[in-house]
């Protein structure tokens, strides 16, 4: 084989022993070699120029919202909740036994909540119950035990009540502060009453020639009461209208012949 044979037989042989090479040299006859670089694999980007590929979706947001609190925001400890589910100016059931514009006994009375809220104003409270604690009403209308030779004109009832509701003098019902123990100290409000039992009618006693009749008179007197309603200072000094005395009314001498 001559020369040229020979050196495409290298030539071919080193293109079989360099095909994974990334460096072929060709050379026919006395040519230069012609050089080529190739690789089989393909070559890498530089980092500079790889960019990190963004996810096509968006992570997607919860699709609940956080839950409020099942619980409201704690009372006063002072400010229970009443034991009853009505307006405190309404007419209490205890009015249905009784004709009389105040209750001496009830089922409803909130004694529980009156003395949790006394105590945890108690100074307060006690400054209001000094206020109306010192009115001494046992002698407000003196008159004799035993009626021997004399007597009144118009008969009448006196009684001393601790009332538990009563109508103040707007018309509305308000608990009254009544036997309720506060720091080993008992509440109480005693007030005197007397009610005519025969309003209306002529005067005993008194001549035809008289137009006469029994008249109802009240005083006004001032308690303690306790409002469920007012959450800052649940209490207060009301006033209220009460039956005191009896009296006998005299119109114009008139002569019938």
């Amino acid at each position: 084989m001559g020369k040229g044979g020979v050196g495409v037989l290298v030539s071919l042989v080193c293109v079989s022993v360099c095909e994974q090479s990334s460096h072929v040299s060709i050379s026919l006859g006395g040519a230069p070699a012609v050089s080529h670089h190739s690789s089989s694999h393909t070559p890498h980007p530089r980092p500079s120029t790889y960019h990190h590929p963004q996810p096509s979706y968006h992570q997607p947001q919860p699709s609940y919202h956080h839950p409020q609190p099942s619980y409201h925001q704690p009372q006063p400890a002072y400010h229970p909740q009443p034991s009853y589910h009505h307006d405190p100016a309404a007419i209490p059931a205890c009015a249905d036994n009784t004709t009389k514009p105040w209750c001496l006994e009830d089922s409803e009375y909130p004694l529980y909540e009156i003395k949790h809220a006394a105590e945890y104003h108690y100074e307060k409270v006690l400054s209001l119950y000094a206020d109306v604690a010192d009115l001494n009403t046992e002698l407000s209308v003196e008159r004799p035990k035993i009626l021997e030779e004399e007597t009144y004109l118009c008969p009448s009832g006196t009684a001393y009540v601790r009332p538990l509701r009563a109508v103040n003098t707007d018309g509305k019902w308000r608990v009254i502060v009544n036997n309720v123990d506060v720091h080993y100290e008992t509440l109480t409000q005693t007030t005197r009453v007397e009610e005519c039992l025969t309003s209306g009618d002529a005067c005993p006693l008194v001549p035809d020639c008289y137009e006469s009749k029994c008249l109802q008179k009240s005083i006004y007197h001032r308690f303690l009461v306790y409002d469920s309603y007012d959450q800052y200072f649940p209490f207060a000094i009301e006033t209220f209208k009460l039956p005191a005395s009896c009296a006998c009314l005299l119109r114009a001498y008139t002569i019938d012949h």
